[in-house]
């Protein structure tokens, strides 16, 4: 089988495209598309409207034009799939796995639903109907119900007659899981053992016990990280009782770790809901302002706590010269710290490495750092101001601020973490904000203590 052709949207490219459309040339757009991948297929289809969009699809083979819609982000499909009837939308699904079929199920309305699974293949119909039950974020959500399994009673010759029959139905396979009469998961068997063992063996002479398996309930992102930590291209899915049930390949897991490093982005950047920068107006408000309010309230209290020190800012008024430098610095300091706190919390190396160990590596490395803002603050204020005890003042702050910074940006995600909250809360402006005061409230106690 060839490699799928190498596609470059050049903008050349785009414009001719977008002249076939409009021309209805049909041979150009078959050609043109003719072995290319189709997720570059996909990616093309965003430049136009969605009744471009499905003139394109229709011209395309409908597993080309199955693998296309299932490439489609979660709310482009939802609103591309507005303008496809019923029983257009039921071929495309029957082309999916179960578990990409079902994500597409549980993005159209109820009674559309309930319509397609009627229309479905039987097979494919009753297992989208087992994975709906699941929630869409545990292990039962995103698993595949195709798998190839054996029973521990057969022999080889029957095991690979077995997988014959089942792999029309498994797109990628990478072992072969065994379970009792009772389907009962008891290991999984390579398949180069099974080429090379004699024809008579029993399945149960050559399996591999204790397989690693994943229950459903539990959590996706529990499940990407066992995939993770143990290098597994697919793990297989077992529900209470111990019987296999599904398998989650890696593609599946990649969509997870996708879903939460774009989720754990947004909310360190303030924003507060899933928003795509094509969502509606309100909706982008509403998810950017609260932590807008925040910061906002933040503000007045560093303006509200500045006004307790007036007296000293009207006597030394250069004081007020270094107050967005200390301010900058704090927000720095908590931000990085936070970060790779969050980033431990995530690879579960602070579990590893021990949380005393690690804790008393970011002190060590906030002292350093506090030490050399601190004199470089002191010898730059000193050679391009001329102040000399402002200088000291200024310094000591700093490192101060520095160092409490760096605490407040360790402390605060475990503690969230600790109580159930996602800890990346406060690697945005939860943590800027608590630092402006926190240097605020220290610069102007050493200047009142010093000058």
């Amino acid at each position: 089988m060839e490699p799928p052709v190498q596609f470059d949207l050049t903008k050349e490219f785009r414009e001719r495209f977008q002249q076939a459309l409009d021309e209805r040339d049909q041979t150009f757009i078959r050609q043109s598309l003719e072995d290319v991948n189709a997720a570059d297929i996909t990616s093309l289809l965003y430049e136009f409207t969605s009744e471009e969009s499905k003139y394109v699809l229709d011209l395309l083979t409908l597993e080309l034009r199955s693998q296309i819609i299932n490439g489609l982000d979660s709310d482009t499909r939802k609103s591309f799939l507005k303008i496809f009837a019923v029983p257009e939308i039921t071929a495309i699904i029957n082309q999916l796995d179960s578990d990409d079929a079902a994500d597409v199920l549980n993005e159209l309305p109820v009674r559309e639903r309930e319509e397609i699974i009627a229309r479905m293949d039987p097979v494919l119909a009753s297992q989208v109907i087992d994975l709906l039950r699941y929630d869409d974020h545990v292990a039962g959500g995103i698993m595949a119900k195709e798998l190839i399994k054996a029973n521990e009673n057969w022999t080889v010759v029957q095991c690979i007659e077995e997988i014959r029959k089942q792999a029309e139905h498994v797109t990628k396979f990478y072992a072969v899981y065994v379970v009792d009469d009772h389907d009962k998961l008891l290991g999984r068997v390579a398949l180069q053992k099974l080429i090379l063992t004699d024809s008579k063996t029993l399945v149960r002479d050559i399996f591999d016990e204790d397989p690693m398996a994943v229950e459903t309930y539990l959590q996706d992102t529990e499940v990407a990280e066992i995939m993770k930590k143990y290098d597994l291209e697919s793990v297989p899915v077992v529900n209470v009782q111990g019987q296999l049930v599904g398998r989650i390949t890696i593609d599946d897991v990649v969509d997870v770790i996708t879903e939460q490093a774009e989720e754990e982005r947004q909310i360190m950047a303030g924003i507060s809901e899933d928003v795509e920068e094509d969502d509606s107006v309100w909706r982008n408000t509403r998810a950017r302002l609260p932590w807008l309010v925040i910061g906002i309230a933040g503000g007045l209290l560093s303006a509200r706590f500045m006004g307790l020190f007036e007296s000293e800012i009207e006597r030394i008024a250069a004081i007020a010269f270094f107050i967005p430098l200390i301010q900058a610095t704090g927000g720095n300091v908590g931000i990085q710290s936070s970060s790779l706190v969050v980033q431990s919390l995530v690879s579960q190396t602070m579990a590893d490495d021990g949380l005393l160990k690690r804790l008393g590596k970011v002190f060590s490395v906030a002292l350093l750092n506090g030490l050399v803002l601190a004199l470089l603050v002191f010898f730059g204020n000193t050679l391009i101001f001329g102040y000399d005890k402002l200088s000291i003042v200024v310094s000591v702050a700093l490192f101060a601020v520095v160092n409490f910074a760096s605490l407040i940006g360790t402390a605060t995600p475990l503690l969230l973490h600790r109580f159930g909250f996602n800890p990346a809360l406060a690697s945005g402006p939860f943590i800027t904000t608590t630092n402006d005061l926190l240097g605020l409230a220290l610069y102007f106690l050493t200047v009142h203590l010093f000058l």
